[in-house]
């Protein structure tokens, strides 16, 4: 349960459902196994688990919602041979071509028959709403997915005022002068980071498991390169990735915290998972303005 990498956005206006009402409209749209031709299909589930029944969990204020996305698989591969199959039966049995437009008929009729019995996979995105702070937290390593998660909620609710995390420092300057200065307070460097020429597709520069404020990577920024990812401890409690895409990758929970979590005395799966939540996202409470003031504060424009 605990997140992993982190897509934000900011509430534009109140949130104001309650995690009873928030339930009730996201049944509308509960999740749905395929059916018939459906290529995937995508729903809310409880984000506790296959033994918990609310679609929203709710802590401190804080509500946490799943999204279930459900594909089918049907690899090109397979189409493509069932087509070459059927079309040198045709060529076989009437003694002439196949041609393109009658394959791409056949192509239709394969992916009709194969669909239905294709096998399916599913994968869920977690994401939780903090009306108190107007934050979105979803996890996600890319921005895509996570404008899914968006979009279907939209959807869901009818409308939802949330755009992108905006700040008012640029993150890419910012990290550069971490690098070659010192990191903003309550920050400690890493031991990876990523450069990157600004220009389009200008050259790359990726180091783990090294000294990022060695001679060596800096003159790496003498020639102009910017930081694009940069590794950071925060307060001892987090480390992560930070990017010039305001996107935080990697995002670990250090051993102050799992102390933490550890300590708490849960009987079941559902209360652990509560009491995770819980903690997480009071961490989060915390780290995320710390963040955005590294980055110069909220750009509200």
């Amino acid at each position: 349960m605990w997140f992993r990498n982190l897509q934000l956005y900011r509430l534009s206006e109140p949130f104001g459902l309650d995690p009873e009402a928030l339930h009730e409209t996201l049944q509308q749209h509960a999740f749905k196994p395929c059916a018939g031709l459906d290529t995937h299909r995508v729903g809310w589930v409880p984000p506790a688990g296959r033994d918990a029944t609310q679609l929203v969990h709710a802590t401190a204020g804080r509500l946490m919602i799943c999204l279930r996305r459900e594909d089918r698989i049907l690899p090109a591969a397979v189409i493509r041979e069932h087509v070459e199959e059927k079309a040198e039966a045709i060529a076989e049995a009437e003694a002439r071509p196949v041609g393109r437009k009658e394959k791409q008929r056949i192509k239709e009729e394969v992916i009709v028959d194969l669909l239905p019995r294709a096998f399916t996979r599913s994968s869920h995105l977690y994401a939780y709403i903090d009306p108190k702070d107007g934050w979105i937290v979803i996890d996600s390593g890319t921005a895509k997915k996570a404008e899914e998660l968006l979009s279907t909620l939209r959807e869901t609710l009818g409308s939802l005022r949330a755009k992108p995390l905006a700040v008012q420092r640029s993150p890419a300057k910012t990290l550069t002068q971490w690098l070659e200065k010192k990191p903003a307070r309550e920050f400690v460097l890493g031991d990876e980071c990523e450069l990157k020429e600004p220009v389009d597709n200008g050259g790359v520069m990726r180091g783990k498991r090294i000294d990022v404020a060695s001679a060596e990577v800096k003159s790496h920024l003498d020639t102009g390169m910017m930081v694009a990812k940069l590794a950071v401890d925060w307060q001892e409690r987090i480390s992560c990735l930070l990017c010039d895409d305001l996107g935080i990758r990697r995002l670990r929970f250090l051993d102050l915290v799992m102390e933490q979590a550890a300590e708490v005395d849960a009987d079941d799966a559902l209360a652990r998972f509560d009491a995770d939540f819980a903690l997480m996202s009071m961490e989060l409470a915390n780290f995320l303005p710390a963040v955005v003031d590294a980055f110069g504060g909220l750009d509200e424009d």
